[in-house]
């Protein structure tokens, strides 16, 4: 049968032959019918051919499971959007807030609300990576930001975040990452479940991923490298922290699967196959107020906007793409999208992404292309 996907998977090859990446791995829904394709090997000494169901570290990409997740106790009534979360982690009850962002932690004020989960599903809980050269950026490198997940076990971690005041009150700007970690420890409090646990029972069975969850230490792992002049050093230390079961289970950037698992994910939550449609439309869509996505802006510019534990094209972005995909990318160099008519791609390498200009475009423009020359009305 021909793969009519075949030129997307052409410039793919030549990606890796280029030395990009020594291998990868990827996925398309397009008009309903599924592609997988993987093309080199497992590291830079060729050990093993790279295979469609390798286990990835999919860091950010564990975000959308985490809505998902988050927005299944939401259907069955065990939560509510704009509950306080409180309830659950008192540790964080009466937060304190910086009387200014740049402030020293100790002049602080009263928040004028509670955190809510709504907050915590858009990142607007008023904590997070703090890009700027401010007392609370250095006060939380350690702590905040990725992309290994937290060193430390989830009580000593909300006792943590809760000594420290917040940058913005809850609800005034969109800040990138932690969010998804309070969440993290929210969730099982809630269901009085463990995460895994919960994570197997509401996302892995009801979509049909029997390669996804937090690591076991039993996963064959692709090699992941990051860029440095003259080619490619393995990330020794983000590959170590996966080598084991987690001591902090984290939604933000925690959870392994492979690309036929997240493609199903995707495929399944787009189609409401899983979650309500009002609830999958809610998370899909921008939740952000023109405040709040000052700070969505200033990391993913203005085209992006912000769901529920997922980015939401809101302007006219890249020529292949369109108002209204939602989807994200993770710093290990995995990105996964779904276009407003189902049609997915997902994309999973083995190199970190070195910054802002570092993209997925070898992938997403011939995507784009793949889309643009199916004939219309007519099936793969």
């Amino acid at each position: 049968m021909p793969r009519r996907a075949a030129p997307l998977w052409d410039a793919l090859a030549e990606t890796v032959r280029s030395g990009w990446c020594p291998g990868l791995v990827a996925g398309v829904r397009i008009n309903g019918e599924t592609e997988v394709f993987a093309a080199g090997s497992l590291d830079t000494s060729a050990s093993a051919p790279m295979t469609e169901d390798a286990p990835f570290r999919i860091s950010s990409l564990s975000k959308l499971m985490g809505g998902a997740l988050a927005l299944s106790l939401v259907a069955d009534g065990m939560l509510e959007l704009d509950d306080d979360v409180a309830r659950w982690l008192p540790a964080l009850a009466a937060p304190r807030v910086l009387a200014t962002p740049d402030a020293p932690l100790s002049l602080t004020v009263p928040a004028r609300s509670p955190i809510t989960v709504r907050h915590l599903l858009t990142f607007t809980a008023g904590l997070g990576i703090d890009f700027g050269r401010t007392p609370y950026a250095a006060a939380t490198r350690e702590l905040l930001w990725g992309p290994n997940p937290p060193a430390v076990a989830p009580e000593e971690y909300l006792a943590q975040v809760a000594a420290l005041p917040l940058a913005h009150q809850p609800g005034d700007r969109w800040m990138y990452h932690a969010a998804a970690d309070v969440l993290s420890v929210l969730l099982p409090a809630v269901a009085l479940t463990p995460l895994g646990q919960l994570l197997e029972e509401r996302i892995a069975v009801p979509f049909g991923l029997s390669g996804t969850g937090f690591p076991t230490g039993n996963e064959q792992f692709p090699a992941v490298y990051e860029a440095v002049e003259g080619g490619l050093r393995e990330a020794e230390s983000y590959r170590d922290v996966f080598a084991a079961p987690p001591v902090f289970g984290s939604l933000a950037g925690g959870l392994v699967s492979t690309v036929p698992d997240y493609l199903a994910f995707l495929a399944g939550l787009a189609d409401d196959t899983v979650l309500p449609p009002d609830l999958r439309a809610q998370m899909t869509a921008d939740q952000l107020t023109s405040r709040q996505r000052a700070g969505m802006i200033e990391m993913s510019g203005p085209d992006e906007s912000w769901g529920f534990m997922t980015a939401v094209q809101v302007g006219a972005g890249a020529p292949w793409s369109e108002p209204g995909m939602w989807g994200w990318s993770g710093g290990s160099g995995v990105s996964a999208a779904v276009c407003p008519n189902g049609d997915i791609g997902v994309i999973f390498t083995q190199r970190f992404m070195a910054g802002p200009n570092d993209t997925f475009d070898f992938f997403w423009e011939p995507f784009g292309q793949v889309r643009d020359k199916r004939p219309p009305g007519i099936s793969w």
